[in-house]
C-alpha cells in the first residue's frame, strides 16, 4: 500500500499557476512567504503556509494579523477548498498510469494500491523514485513509503523517513513516532499526550484493556491497522477496468490520426482478452495522459456488445470529433490506455451465405455513431414507468440499447397485465398548470375556467376519475386527485383535475388543467 502526502498543496497549486509548473526545479523566485487564510470562530487564520512561511515560524491556526505582525511583507491568499480538492483529483487521475486502485486520503493525500503493478516499474523503490522525480518536475512537493498496511504507510509518510518498509520493521519504525501518526482524533492523541503516552511504542507494550476503557476501541484499531493486524480495504475513486490494454511512447503523440490508429491496435488487444471470456464491451474509455500530468478521458458507448476492433475505433473517432475544442493536446500524450468499464456476454455468431448482416447491427452501428457524435441523449424513445400517476406513468428514455429499440411492443414483458385506462388527452402537460375554476358543489365539476387569460364555459363533463397519491414517494398528506373531462362551448376539450378533498384533506381544493385532446 503507498501512501502519497502533499505537505504544501495549496501552495504548490499556487506556485504551478503563478511560476509554471517547473518552479520547483528552477528555484523559487524570490517572493514573500504565502500562506492561506479562512474564516474561522469570527476570525482569519492560517489554514496552509508554503515552506518559506514554516521556516520564519508562521503556523496553522495562528490569526492572519499575527502573522502579518510577524512578517509584514507576507502573501495572504483566501484559501480556496473546492480548488484545492480538484487539484488533488487531477494528482489522483495522474497517478493512475501506476495502478488503477487510487483513493483519496483527506484533502492533502492518496493511497494507492500498487499490488502486482511495483515489478512493471522495476520495483517499489523504483516505482516511489520514478513517482517523487515526476512529480517534482511537475512542481508537486511530496512525500511517500509503501508497506503492507495502509496506516503504516500514512504514518511513515508524514512523520517518518523511510520509502520502503518490510512487513517485520513495521513495529521497530512506528515505535519512534508521535501518536498522532495513529490517525487518532486530536482530543484523543491530547489526553494520550497528558498521561505521559507521546510515542506510539509507549502504547506497543501497554496493557490493552485499560487502554480500551480509557480511550475508546478506535485507538486500538487504529493501532492494529499500523501494525498490519487489521484490514483497512481501500475504496477507489474511481471503478476498476475489467479489461485494458496500454501503450507508453518513447515520444509524446499530438496527432489525433495517429492517436485514433493506435487505439485500433489497443482495441486489438483488448478483443483478444474480451475474446478469452466470451464477452463484449458495452462502455468504453480511453485515457490520455499529457506530458504535463493532465488526463483526459473520453468514454464511449455500445448499443450492443462489441469487440470488433475496427468498431471500437470508429466509436472514438466520433468521440474525439465531439471533443475535439476540449481536448487539447499541448505537448503531446506520453501514454495511452484503452479500457473496458463495462462488459457483457458475447455469444458467438456467424453470418449466413446471403452475407447480409443482421438487423440488429447496421442500427447499432447507427446508433453507436450518432450518440458518439452528439451525446447519449440525443436518440431517445418512450418508455412505460410503474406508476399510475399520469406524468410519471411514461416519458422518453435515451436509447442505449440496440435490443430495446428492436423488440416489438407487443412482445416486452413490461406490458404484460398491464391494463392502460382509455380517454388519455393527446397532450400531457409535463407539469400541469394552475386555472382558476367555478364549480356549483364542491365535489362536481366546473362550471367556467380560467385558463391562461382565457375564460372557458364548459358545455359537457365526465368524471370525476379519482387518482390517489403515491404515498411513498410525495408522503402521507398529499392530496387526492380527481379527474374531469372538459368540453367547453366551442367544442374544445381539455382533462383538469382538482387537488384535494373537500373536508376530509383540503379547505379549499386546487383545479389544474393536465392535457388537452385537440
Amino acid at each position: 500500500m503507498l501512501s502519497i502526502h502533499f505537505p504544501h498543496l495549496p501552495a504548490d497549486r499556487v506556485a504551478r499557476s503563478r511560476w509554471g509548473a517547473s518552479w520547483l526545479s528552477r528555484g523559487r523566485p524570490d517572493h514573500p512567504p504565502v500562506v492561506f487564510a479562512a474564516k474561522i470562530d469570527n476570525a482569519m487564520r492560517l489554514v496552509a503556509l508554503d515552506t518559506l512561511a514554516e521556516r520564519i515560524g508562521l503556523k496553522r491556526g495562528q490569526g492572519a494579523a499575527e502573522a502579518r505582525a510577524m512578517c509584514p511583507a507576507l502573501d495572504v491568499i483566501a484559501a480556496d477548498p473546492a480548488a484545492d480538492q480538484a487539484f488533488l483529483e487531477g494528482l489522483a487521475d495522474w497517478c493512475d498510469r501506476y495502478t488503477p486502485l487510487v483513493a483519496l486520503d483527506g484533502k492533502d493525500g492518496l493511497f494507492l494500491d500498487i499490488t502486482g503493478c511495483a515489478h512493471l516499474h522495476g520495483g517499489e523503490k523504483a516505482l516511489i523514485s520514478d513517482l517523487l522525480s515526476r512529480l517534482f518536475s511537475l512542481g508537486v512537493e511530496a512525500r511517500a513509503t509503501v508497506s503492507s498496511a495502509a496506516g503504516l504507510s500514512w504514518a511513515a509518510a508524514r512523520y517518518g523517513n523511510v520509502a520502503v518498509i518490510e512487513p517485520e520493521a513495521a513495529g521497530r519504525v512506528l515505535a519512534p513516532m508521535p501518536v498522532a501518526a495513529l490517525r487518532l482524533p486530536e482530543e484523543t492523541a491530547a489526553a494520550l499526550e497528558r498521561v505521559g503516552l507521546k510515542q506510539i511504542g509507549d502504547l506497543l507494550e501497554a496493557p490493552r484493556a485499560p487502554l480500551a476503557r480509557r480511550f475508546g476501541s478506535l485507538l486500538l484499531l487504529r493501532l492494529d491497522q499500523a501494525r498490519g493486524e487489521a484490514d483497512e480495504p481501500l475504496s477507489p475513486r474511481l471503478p476498476v477496468p475489467s479489461f485494458s490494454a496500454e501503450r507508453r511512447l518513447a515520444e509524446p503523440l499530438m496527432d489525433e490520426e495517429y492517436i485514433l490508429e493506435l487505439t485500433r491496435h489497443l482495441a486489438k488487444d483488448v478483443r483478444a482478452s474480451l475474446e478469452r471470456h466470451g464477452e463484449g464491451g458495452r462502455l468504453f474509455e480511453l485515457l490520455l495522459f499529457r506530458v504535463d500530468g493532465r488526463v483526459f478521458r473520453v468514454r464511449a458507448h455500445a448499443a450492443m456488445p462489441l469487440n470488433d476492433a475496427d468498431r471500437i475505433a470508429a466509436l472514438f473517432r466520433e468521440r474525439l470529433q465531439a471533443v475535439h475544442d476540449d481536448l487539447d493536446a499541448g505537448y503531446g500524450f506520453e501514454i495511452l490506455r484503452l479500457a473496458v468499464l463495462r462488459s457483457e456476454r458475447l455469444d458467438p455468431a456467424q453470418q449466413d451465405f446471403s452475407g447480409v448482416p443482421e438487423e440488429s447491427q447496421p442500427l447499432a452501428a447507427f446508433i453507436d455513431k450518432v450518440s458518439a457524435r452528439f451525446g447519449p441523449d440525443c436518440l431517445m424513445q418512450a418508455s412505460l414507468a410503474e406508476s399510475h400517476l399520469p406524468e410519471r406513468a411514461g416519458g422518453f428514455a435515451a436509447v442505449r440499447d440496440v435490443a430495446a429499440v428492436i423488440g416489438a411492443p407487443s412482445e416486452d414483458k413490461l406490458f404484460e397485465g398491464r391494463v392502460f385506462p382509455e380517454n388519455r388527452p393527446l397532450r400531457l402537460f409535463t407539469h400541469p398548470e394552475l386555472v382558476e375554476a367555478t364549480a356549483e358543489v364542491p365535489d362536481g365539476a366546473p362550471r367556467s375556467f380560467n385558463w391562461r387569460r382565457t375564460q372557458y364555459r364548459v358545455a359537457r363533463a365526465e368524471g370525476p376519475e379519482r387518482i390517489a397519491a403515491e404515498w411513498w414517494i410525495d408522503g402521507e398528506d398529499h392530496p387526492t386527485r380527481d379527474y374531469f373531462r372538459i368540453e367547453d362551448q366551442e367544442g374544445r376539450r381539455f382533462w383538469l383535475f382538482r387537488e384535494g378533498l373537500y373536508g376530509r384533506e383540503v379547505a379549499a381544493a386546487r383545479w389544474f388543467m393536465h392535457g388537452v385532446f385537440a
